[in-house]
């Protein structure tokens, strides 16, 4: 007999739960599953009217209008008069290394001393129990990249998907990124208004010294790596091999044009597969970055412009200019105040500056997917991926209208409580409001 799935049933059990602690990961689902009169939204920018889609075993068999449903023991969900879109990504983020930002040192775990760290990999540290994490999959985002911080050379980022018992079943990517914090080529008047002192030593040239260390182990880990009768082992060098064979990609964490240019410097002497982080004045160069392959990521899109003389709304406009200039680009939120909860309103943002709707919506799946390394397995609804799916009351990048009410990562039904949810429900039945 068909299992007929109430959205509303599924979603109001969920607030019996009496805490947070009782959501746990979902069990793994063999069988087949049909989410069905949808309007699909691909991801690649197709969208498709009332359309079928097929899982078996977690990943996606087949897509389309008539899908014939058998009468087995198969799970169904009508997704009637609702929008169906591919699994949000994050593709920049401290979620489970840092939950309470600076304020409970106890709680964080997203940095390591000194400059160079290449050999650092942030899964290990990764909190699967983070109360941040059921909030995000509330809002549609399903899979994350986990980057460590630090000054130069941080460490290594991996991609997981947020429902998992421990860090070892979270992992979807390992070893996704190395991250690159270049020292800012930014020179502050440190004297007010009265002039004052000006620091003893030139900023400019100390930061340029930082970054020739970088570069300097950069060739002093090639000429190690391209030995082949090593007698001693180097586990810093080691760590970034993944740079010299393009297997992991150099993220480059930066803001001004003249530091993007560094970062291209790093593509033309090292062959790496450079991202840019941040990158707010990336419009300015946008040519040049597509010319040399370099990917960029948008980190926080609701701030102000870099420049005293850019337009008031050119972070809104960023990614419309990347997209004309064919520069593959993501969309994140590093704000440490959402902590990535507005990530698809970012997108919408962008949406209303210049992008379609579905361009949007790719620069925080597909797009992602692509710069993150994983396309071949998520970030679009298509025949052969990971069953990474949300669906929505409304279009999910509009704050008024989304309400995201079933979400499926490898085709497992997630369980979409968080402690936001369970103090909206404790409140209203205290001031009984209904």
């Amino acid at each position: 007999m068909k299992k007929y799935i109430s959205f509303i049933c599924a979603l109001s059990l969920g607030f019996t739960a009496a805490a947070q602690e009782t959501i746990y990961p979902a069990p793994e689902y063999k069988g087949m599953l049909f989410i069905k009169n949808g309007t699909v939204h691909v991801g690649n920018g197709q969208v498709l009217e009332n359309t079928t889609i097929q899982v078996n075993n977690g990943k996606i068999e087949k897509i389309g209008a008539d899908l014939p449903i058998p009468m087995d023991d198969v799970k169904v969900f009508d997704a009637k008069g609702k929008h169906v879109y591919p699994g949000l990504i994050l593709s920049n983020t401290t979620i489970g290394l840092r939950e309470i930002a600076s304020q409970v040192r106890g709680s964080n775990d997203f940095r390591e001393l000194g400059e160079l760290n290449p050999n650092v990999k942030s899964i290990v540290a990764y909190n699967t129990d983070s109360r941040i994490i059921n909030t995000l999959r509330s809002n549609g985002i399903l899979l994350a990249n986990i980057a460590p911080q630090g000054s130069l050379l941080a460490g290594s980022s991996s991609t997981v998907q947020f429902d998992a018992w421990t860090w070892e079943d979270a992992a979807y990517k390992n070893n996704t990124a190395m991250h690159f914090y270049m020292p800012s080529l930014f020179v502050r008047n440190r004297g007010g208004f009265g002039g004052g002192p000006q620091p003893e030593t030139d900023p400019i040239k100390a930061a340029m010294e930082r970054i020739e260390k970088v570069k300097s182990f950069l060739r002093e880990a090639k000429a190690y790596l391209a030995q082949t009768n090593r007698t001693t082992t180097n586990l810093k060098f080691e760590a970034v091999k993944g740079l010299f064979n393009q297997s992991e990609k150099l993220f480059v964490h930066c803001t001004l044009v003249k530091e993007m240019l560094i970062a291209v410097d790093f593509v033309k002497e090292f062959g790496l597969d450079v991202t840019l982080v941040g990158a707010s004045e990336s419009w300015q160069i946008a040519p040049l970055l597509k010319q040399h392959n370099v990917s960029v990521i948008l980190s926080q899109m609701h701030n102000l412009p870099t420049g005293e003389d850019d337009d008031v709304d050119q972070p809104y406009k960023m990614p419309a200019a990347l997209q004309q200039a064919g520069v593959l680009y993501a969309i994140t939120d590093e704000d440490a105040n959402s902590t990535g909860r507005n990530l698809m309103f970012n997108a919408g943002t962008a949406a209303t500056y210049g992008l379609t709707k579905e361009e949007a919506l790719q620069a925080i799946t597909l797009n992602a997917a692509k710069i993150l390394g994983i396309a071949d397995r998520t970030g679009s609804i298509e025949v052969g991926k990971d069953a990474n799916i949300i669906i929505s009351e409304g279009d999910v990048l509009d704050m008024r209208s989304s309400i995201v009410t079933h979400a499926f990562i490898q085709g497992r039904t997630i369980n979409l409580d968080d402690k936001h949810k369970m103090l909206n429900e404790r409140y209203k039945k205290k001031y009984n409001i209904k």
